[in-house]
């Protein structure tokens, strides 16, 4: 039996575990990062030691297996950019419809959770973390963007489409790109057939499934698209903006979140 926990990192130790975990999922599981491996063999930014910005790390007894970034607004990010948030996302989103008095946007980024525990109970640690966390934080609303699992720019449309059609887009928030940037000529990742493209050209969506992430946010945390998708050159994939009010999660989400337990840890099998 193993024991799964959800803590904030606090020491050098910790902070460590989440850039080798990011590493691990984005660079040498999926690729999406430079085929030159660094020789830290970590995923990190400038926003990752401001301290506005939190780290979630799930472990498995003492082994770290899932992680998520919070990155709360700062003043200071925001006056060097022109920003009003001071987030990562906004240098690529003017975020300035975005928002309003009395409410508190936060982005959740670098979502990520080892292949071998990404069916487990180590995502549902993970969200009830960044939950509790921002509702501790003050945080109002999450703000991201989800990754769309392909480079392909008619494939993006389409699930972007698909979300439309689903009425999984906002009627509130909308944001558009500051410049958007552009895919390879030839994708390598597609995430649809010929046949299902030409299906969806035609009006034809049957059949045709929406990234499990981009479902993950909409149906269990209540999300909703904001923007047209994004093409991220670092990551190497689409990615479509997303805001969720905390107040809006799912009941049936909020009472898996009790189901852990009051404590902080819960024995399940690894």
């Amino acid at each position: 039996m193993t024991t799964l926990s959800c803590r904030v990192a606090t020491t050098q130790r910790q902070l460590d575990d989440a850039l080798r975990l990011r590493w691990a999922v984005f660079g040498k599981e999926m690729g999406l990062l430079s085929s030159k491996a660094t020789p830290t063999l970590r995923e990190v930014n400038g926003f990752d030691t401001l301290e506005t910005t939190v780290h979630l790390i799930v472990y498995a007894d003492d082994t770290p297996v899932a992680t998520s970034r919070l990155l709360l607004p700062n003043p200071e990010v925001a006056c060097a950019t022109g920003g009003s948030l001071g987030i990562e996302l906004e240098q690529k989103l003017d975020l300035s419809g975005v928002g309003m008095p009395g409410l508190v946007f936060a982005e959740s980024t670098r979502f990520c959770v080892l292949k071998e525990w990404r069916h487990s109970e180590a995502l549902v640690w993970l969200q009830a973390g960044l939950y509790a966390e921002s509702r501790q934080r003050g945080v109002t609303h999450w703000i991201a963007s989800a990754n769309m699992e392909t480079d392909c720019a008619e494939d993006a449309r389409i699930i972007h489409e698909m979300a439309m059609r689903q009425r999984l887009v906002s009627q509130r928030w909308h944001a558009r790109a500051h410049a958007p940037a552009e895919p390879p000529a030839t994708p390598s990742a597609p995430r649809f057939t010929p046949s299902e493209r030409e299906r969806a050209r035609q009006g034809n969506f049957s059949g045709l499934r929406m990234p499990r992430v981009l479902s993950l946010f909409a149906y269990k945390m209540g999300a909703r698209f904001i923007a047209e998708p994004l093409y991220d050159t670092g990551f190497h994939r689409y990615s479509l903006p997303l805001v969720a009010a905390l107040d809006e999660v799912p009941d049936t989400t909020l009472a898996c979140f009790a189901s852990l337990g009051s404590g902080s840890s819960r024995r399940a099998r690894g």
